[in-house]
């Protein structure tokens, strides 16, 4: 109550069981299409492949970054957007994950409001608490007491707490601990085998709330084992275990998952503690609902970016030649930092491993190749700059800062393709 206050579960009883039929047959149509997939991720600078499976699928020209890989979501059916998928069943799969998303966006509000209803009881009882001990002090100073308390917690608006509640996209996990050659111990409580170690989710909206629809497999061998008496947590069932951050003072949590429970990381909770995944016995499907930071990861975004790049480019109306509006270093700088953000966080990140989603859709096909078409012009842009700089008539002090602020950008770039194509 204390330490773990903002973890709400929900038994997977309180769930319409309609929900749960179309969300399960989601889930085992995307591993019959092949549609999970592992990732290849950096860490300090070596590549690993992920022991879980994962899809993203959420808002169209959404996408994910964890661990320097950019995912790109199979956008689910929305209103206003052509989305071809490979067969009707992968749409009626993203359809389902849609419906969850609205269905944990609701609940996620509603133990919003019952938390902040709980915490303004909780400060209004403790002021009365504070008067009764506080006997001496005068009656203007017991008056002024739960008047000046109550203000610090201010009831958040209904807008506040969609926009923390809002999911734009779903991270799907599959694993099957059979196929894994091996599994980490948990090493601070004992708490046995590992999926996931401990960790925060990442680029999130600040305090915004992650909701998890779990899945496993389970077959009569768990549940047989899921009868005995055991001592700890039964190492058949699925767990998602919760400590405090930085602390292994206080105990942790290890939560027993079965088919169709939910959990809700509220508010804060994903920054001031770490979660991790315990593996059970039977493979097991989650859908983990984020509301993922989009400030510089949607489609929207990096088109926006590259339209303000090519306003220093200019076509002659007559020869159609092409030239630059401006050599200023500052305008230099942004357009090639923004050359590179196409390059290295979209163009090569897509194609490196994004491609795979054609198993779903083709939808990401369009906006690439536009894209491409942007990146050909800012590498035009690049090889302008450097014949301006060449001409003699340039003042020494523009054409020096300018080399200055684009060597670097070039270096840059020069040793990141170096790694992609290592990679």
């Amino acid at each position: 109550k204390t330490k773990y206050s903002k973890l709400v579960f929900r038994k997977s009883d309180t769930v319409p069981e309609e929900l749960h039929q179309t969300v399960q047959e989601s889930f085992l149509t995307l591993r019959k299409h092949n549609c999970l997939f592992q990732d290849l991720v950096r860490i300090k600078g070596k590549d690993f492949l992920t022991p879980v499976s994962r899809i993203l699928i959420g808002n169209p020209g959404c996408t994910y970054k964890y661990l320097n890989t950019r995912l790109f979501t199979v956008p689910w059916p929305t209103e206003g957007y052509d989305i071809k998928y490979c067969s009707p069943q992968i749409h009626d799969a993203c359809k389902a994950l849609m419906r969850l998303n609205d269905y944990l966006h609701i609940e996620a509000v509603k133990a919003l409001q019952g938390q902040n209803l709980f915490e303004t009881k909780e400060i209004k009882d403790t002021s009365v608490i504070d008067r009764e001990q506080s006997f001496a002090t005068s009656l203007t100073e017991q008056r002024s007491v739960p008047k000046d308390q109550s203000s610090v917690c201010v009831p958040e608006d209904d807008r506040c707490l969609k926009n923390r509640t809002s999911y734009n996209l779903t991270l799907l996990n599959y694993m099957d601990p059979l196929q894994m050659l091996y599994l980490k111990q948990e090493p601070y409580f004992g708490m046995g085998n590992m999926a996931v170690s401990w960790h925060h989710d990442e680029n999130l909206v600040e305090r915004s709330t992650v909701a998890v629809y779990s899945y496993s497999c389970e077959d009569s061998a768990v549940e047989k084992s899921s009868e005995e008496e055991l001592q700890g947590r039964d190492p058949a069932v699925w767990h998602v275990g919760l400590k405090v951050a930085w602390d292994i003072e206080t105990p942790g949590l290890a939560i027993p998952l079965h088919q169709g429970d939910i959990y809700l990381m509220l508010d804060d909770l994903n920054m001031t503690h770490q979660h991790c995944v315990l593996a059970g016995l039977s493979p097991r499907f989650s859908s983990t609902h984020r509301v993922a930071d989009s400030s510089r990861g949607t489609l929207e975004y990096i088109l926006g970016q590259c339209e303000l790049a090519l306003q220093n480019l200019q076509t002659d109306s007559d020869s159609m030649a092409l030239s630059l509006e401006s050599l200023d270093a500052a305008v230099v700088k942004q357009v090639e930092e923004i050359h590179n953000e196409v390059e290295f966080e979209w163009l090569r990140q897509f194609w490196f491993q994004g491609k795979r989603y054609l198993k779903c859709t083709d939808w990401w096909l369009k906006p690439m190749a536009k894209l491409e078409e942007f990146w050909r012009k800012m590498e035009i842009m690049t090889s302008l700059v450097l014949s301006e700089v060449r001409k003699e008539q340039q003042i020494e002090e523009q054409r020096n800062e300018t080399i200055s602020c684009l060597l670097v950008l070039l270096k840059e770039r020069q040793k990141l393709r170096k790694e992609w194509t290592a990679r």
